[in-house]
């Protein structure tokens, strides 16, 4: 019988556990749970006899995969995956899969609700903005940016993507002004909003360079990686334009030194909290448990991340 792990030191809601263990469980597997771990070590110990492991923001490192001699499959239940260490998982044989989509909607309207609290100045009482009018550029046109794509459009605001992996006739099947070179991307909007992962590629891409293109009233909102914008560009840029937001679900490093010299033109959440809805929560820990199901059963890797 095949032994499927839930391990999460930030447990999922008891509706979304329950959903979980009735898809496994009438699959015909058996399900393991350690929820709220403090210390690796007992991470480790209950992979060890394991066939398939189910993570949020766990980390899955070549510690845990060779701890889990049996280990076929995990599952990150969520969009990013970084927290996986997918070289050694395909070098052991491990599919690596996450849940694209299930989180989307709880992102996007994250990444709204921050545009709107940036465009009234942090409801200081101050005259803001309106977004209806504005350019919005999508740096990545995924599930989460079609999301917000589709919430701004309500807004009146008009949209951009930029996004290599997507071609022109998509984006403009849906509307959307489709944007070749990622610098015209910045150029056009007064709002930018991130949705790509962290990979060598992107880390650190989101530079002065490319920021300081932006048009007067430039925001940045990033529901993605705080590795992905290169702080000394960012620094850079809040130094050297007096107009520059920016609104993060994620602290960056530098945080100290942007609320001692910039104070009001920034917001961070203290946690990351764009996937923390009900919803979100529940949908991606299902999504993970059939993806499980699907590939013990029919051998679907259609979500694989380590290919």
């Amino acid at each position: 019988m095949k032994k499927i792990l839930i391990a999460t030191e930030k447990p999922f809601a008891k509706v979304a556990v329950e959903g979980i263990k009735k898809i496994i469980e009438d699959a015909g597997f058996e399900v393991a749970l350690l929820e709220n771990y403090s210390q690796k070590v007992e991470l480790l110990q209950a992979a060890a006899d394991v066939n398939a492991i189910i993570i949020r923001s766990d980390i899955v490192d070549s510690d845990v995969l060779a701890a889990a001699k049996n280990l076929k499959i995990v599952v990150r239940a969520g969009a990013g995956y970084d927290n996986i260490d997918l070289a050694t998982a395909s070098a052991k044989g491990v599919v690596a899969m996450n849940t694209p989509g299930q989180n989307s909607n709880a992102v996007a309207e994250l990444a709204i609700g921050m545009m709107i609290f940036a465009a009234r100045n942090n409801f200081n009482g101050v005259s803001g903005t309106e977004l209806k009018g504005k350019n919005l550029g999508l740096h990545a046109y995924g599930h989460v940016g079609k999301a917000v794509a589709t919430i701004a459009r309500g807004f009146g605001m008009e949209i951009y993507a930029f996004d290599p992996f997507v071609d022109k006739k998509t984006i403009e099947a849906e509307g959307i002004h489709y944007v070749a070179d990622v610098s015209d991307l910045y150029k056009s909007c007064q709002y930018v909003s991130l949705h790509m992962p962290a990979t060598q590629q992107t880390k650190k891409s989101i530079n002065f360079g490319l920021l300081s293109l932006m048009p007067k009233g430039a925001t940045l909102i990033n529901t993605a990686r705080k590795e992905v914008v290169d702080e000394e560009g960012l620094l850079e840029m809040f130094t050297e334009r007096a107009d520059f937001k920016y609104v993060s679900d994620v602290e960056p490093d530098c945080k100290g030194l942007i609320a001692e010299k910039f104070s009001g033109r920034f917001y961070f959440t203290p946690k990351k909290i764009g996937a923390q809805t009900a919803e979100a929560n529940n949908n991606a820990g299902l999504a993970a448990a059939r993806q499980i199901v699907h590939f013990f059963t029919d051998g679907d890797t259609t979500f694989q991340v380590n290919k």
